[in-house]
This record gives C-alpha cells, sequence and structure tokens, in this order.
C-alpha cells in the first residue's frame, strides 16, 4: 500500500492542477526549488549542530557533562543514567537517538532506565534544531524569550517522563 503512495499523491495533484487548468510540472518544479532554497538557508545550521555535537561526544566532554548534572537528576527523581540523553537531546535528534539506544542496549528496554529513555526521546524535542530552522525559514533573528520557554518545556518533559515511568511501572 505505501509503495502507492507517493505516485498516488503526484497523481492526485496533477489532477487537481489539470482541472483548475494550470500547469502541474512547473508548479511542481517552483515547489522543488522553494524547497532547494530552504535547504540552502538552513543548511549551514545544520552542519553545525552535528558537528558540534560530534566534538561534544568525542571530546568526552558530553561525558564530563552527565557525571556533573548526575547528582542534580538523581535529587530530581531522574535517572542519572540518562543524564548524557538530557544534554544532548535539545541539541540534535539523531544523537539522542544513539544515546538513548545506548541507554537501552546497556540497562535493558524494560528497565526503568530504558522506559525513562524511551519516554523522554518522546516527549521532548531538538529545540535548537527546530528554532533554528524554522526562524530561519522564517528569517527570525531575534529568538527573545523562545529559547528559554522552550528549554523549559523539554525540562518538564524529561522530568515528567521520569515521574510517570516511576508512577506507571513500579
Amino acid at each position: 500500500m505505501l509503495d502507492y503512495l507517493v505516485p498516488g499523491l503526484l497523481f492526485f495533484l496533477s489532477a487537481l492542477a489539470l482541472k483548475d487548468r494550470q500547469d502541474a510540472y512547473s508548479l511542481m518544479l517552483e515547489g522543488g526549488q522553494a524547497g532547494l532554497r530552504l535547504l540552502v538557508s538552513i543548511l549551514p545550521t545544520l552542519i553545525f549542530l552535528v558537528t558540534a555535537v560530534q566534538i561534544l561526544r568525542a571530546s568526552g566532554a558530553a561525558e564530563l557533562l552527565s557525571r556533573c548534572f548526575a547528582p542534580l537528576f538523581s535529587r530530581l527523581g531522574i535517572p542519572p543514567e540518562t543524564a548524557l540523553l538530557v544534554l544532548i537531546r535539545p541539541i540534535s535528534g539523531s544523537a539522542a537517538l544513539a544515546v538513548g539506544a545506548d541507554l537501552m542496549r546497556q540497562y535493558g528496554v524494560d528497565s526503568p532506565v530504558g522506559r525513562t529513555a524511551a519516554v523522554m526521546l518522546g516527549s521532548t524535542e531538538t529545540t535548537f534544531y527546530t528554532i533554528s530552522v524554522y526562524f530561519g525559514a522564517a528569517g527570525i533573528r531575534k529568538t527573545r524569550y523562545t529559547l528559554p520557554a522552550a528549554l523549559f518545556a523539554d525540562f518538564v518533559g524529561f522530568f515528567m517522563a521520569s515521574m510517570s515511568v516511576r508512577w506507571f511501572y513500579r
């Protein structure tokens, strides 16, 4: 069924354009060009974010930060093992998925740490990536209160993920 999704969508959009007597091919080319312009405008930010995450992980800084924040996380009821995930998730989704997979491989998917990591991945956002992509696409340069509010929302998501797993699985 999914094999027919893209051809079906192209056929539907072409039929819609023909019904309105519009040039479907030109419209699709314009959309492709707009997409490429958007990609070019956000590509430097994406490259920077991916590079920064790799530097943090390769240098050991991410592990050091994780160890530094572990006591605070324990006090808040967040498993200290998830500290690296909490620190990486707002920056990079793919790095966070890798960290989550490592946690689940190390502790097991049904362990409190594995479950907490899974809920954290599902209930938080890659804040810096999202802000840079959407604000960059809209041409907005000043984030003002967006970043602090989004990071606070991420913190609430991490905290509630930890609490939810504790409440529902103990």
